[in-house]
């Protein structure tokens, strides 16, 4: 499988785990860990995709694209992941994984912001 078939398989398990997260906040949980993790993924689902979208072409530069758009998907879901466990089971994914995660969506955007400037075509 290729790099732009994973990220967009990927953006989509994103959109489906944030709708579910989403509706067990809404109807189980009631957290707002659980709201917060939904939404996180939801916000990036569509990123991830269009994204992947301008990088297949020409839009954002191929090498620093695919680094970024995997920086940000991994750290949606690790960001996501351990608000749910902390709405879910009230203790955390591991020590430091929101941070770490929010670190890896930041450094996704501007790997994507770079990428941008450094792409061939206008």
């Amino acid at each position: 499988m290729t790099a732009t078939r994973i990220h967009l398989f990927l953006a989509a398990l994103m959109g489906v785990a944030g709708v579910a997260l989403l509706a067990a906040a809404a109807h189980i949980t009631g957290t707002a860990n659980v709201q917060t993790a939904g939404q996180i993924l939801l916000f990036h689902a569509p990123i991830v995709f269009g994204a992947t979208v301008a990088r297949k072409g020409g839009y954002l530069h191929d090498a620093l694209a695919r680094i970024a758009l995997s920086a940000l998907i991994l750290g949606a879901t690790l960001f996501a992941a351990d608000l749910a466990r902390r709405g879910f089971a009230n203790e955390a994914l591991f020590p430091r994984a929101a941070p770490i995660g929010g670190w890896f969506m930041l450094g996704g955007w501007l790997g994507l912001a770079v990428a941008t400037v450094m792409a061939k075509r206008d």
